[in-house]
């Protein structure tokens, strides 16, 4: 495994961390989660992320019973807040009385007395940024969180964030939870240069784009039983990709990584580590044989050329917006 520094921050993650978006406490069993986690601490992961809004806080509690027999200091534990968790009107959003309120229920579930990055899941329209800022660096000083981040914010949330803390002189944000992949670019265009300009790193979601980028799905065929895909439950957004031209496009990637000795999962993640604005990408597993592969894309580093006839590939789809 190889590490980065979280943004402008001292602290280390690994290039690869582990998520449990739609795995872990949904459609994975405990016993599942325990041996990926065990798994991704053989292989050097030592980055675990996760949200309370995952099935209402069965995510968390999945992680933190997984987490449970590990060193506290061994490894780097994230969570998040914004998403309704309760049918009140203060059940939800980036209020103070919301985000002190969430970190108590998250470290109750995760069983920690600390959170490594405390990510506000989306940005709140309805609440000052100054009041979820302030927020923040309270429980920051509070030692109930030792990172604030932010997740899908967009470059003018930013940098608005960033004015305000250098009035207030707060802690810095540490990071920003984008989705990024093959299909979804739009953080190169602004959202990249402003993080790093203000000390950000990006934690890329959906690096695999929920499994479209593993080559498992093939044009014109259905989704094979016991896939993502395959599951009501969780498909609706990988659904998206369902058009021939998309699978099409990933057929010849498929192509182009087995003639470079690699699987399309090495292929798509290397290809997103090779920013070096992004300091990690979490992917999901539900079988640590998935983990083995994907750790090995640290150690791919994809010249110009492949960088080109990529594009050359990607270009070939038109009008399409996976949904989010």
């Amino acid at each position: 495994m190889k590490y980065r520094n979280l943004g402008n921050t001292g602290l280390k993650v690994s290039e690869i961390s582990l998520g449990s978006w739609l795995t872990y406490g949904t459609a994975a069993e405990q016993q599942a989660a325990d041996l990926c986690i065990r798994t991704a601490f053989e292989t050097g992961i030592n980055f675990f992320d996760t949200a309370n809004a995952y099935n209402r806080g069965e995510g968390e509690k999945a992680i933190g019973a997984a987490l449970a027999s590990y060193e506290r200091a061994s490894y780097v534990l994230s969570t998040k807040v914004f998403f309704p968790m309760g049918d009140g009107p203060n059940d939800r959003g980036l209020s103070r009385k919301h985000i002190i309120e969430q970190c108590e229920a998250s470290l109750k579930r995760l069983g920690t007395d600390y959170i490594d990055i405390y990510f506000c899941h989306r940005f709140d329209q309805e609440t000052p940024t100054e009041e979820t800022l302030r927020a923040l660096d309270d429980l920051t000083a509070q030692g109930k969180i030792l990172y604030a981040a932010v997740s899908e914010w967009s470059a003018a949330q930013i940098t608005e964030a960033a004015a305000i803390g250098e009035r207030l002189r707060l802690r810095p944000l540490a990071a920003n939870q984008p989705i990024y992949n093959l299909f979804e670019r739009y953080i190169e265009q602004e959202v990249l240069p402003v993080s790093q300009q203000y000390g950000l790193g990006q934690v890329v979601f959906s690096p695999l784009a929920q499994g479209v980028l593993t080559g498992k799905y093939k044009p014109g065929q259905a989704p094979a039983s016991g896939t993502r895909a395959a599951d009501d439950s969780v498909n609706q957004v990988i659904r998206s990709y369902f058009r021939d031209d998309v699978l099409g496009v990933v057929a010849e990637l498929n192509d182009l990584a087995a003639n470079m000795d690699m699987t399309l999962s090495q292929l798509a993640l290397a290809w997103v580590l090779r920013q070096p604005g992004v300091s990690s990408a979490i992917i999901g597993a539900s079988k640590p044989q998935q983990i083995h592969e994907n750790v090995e894309a640290v150690n791919i580093t994809l010249n110009t050329e492949t960088l080109e006839q990529i594009d050359s590939i990607m270009e070939k789809i038109s009008d399409f917006a996976p949904m989010r």
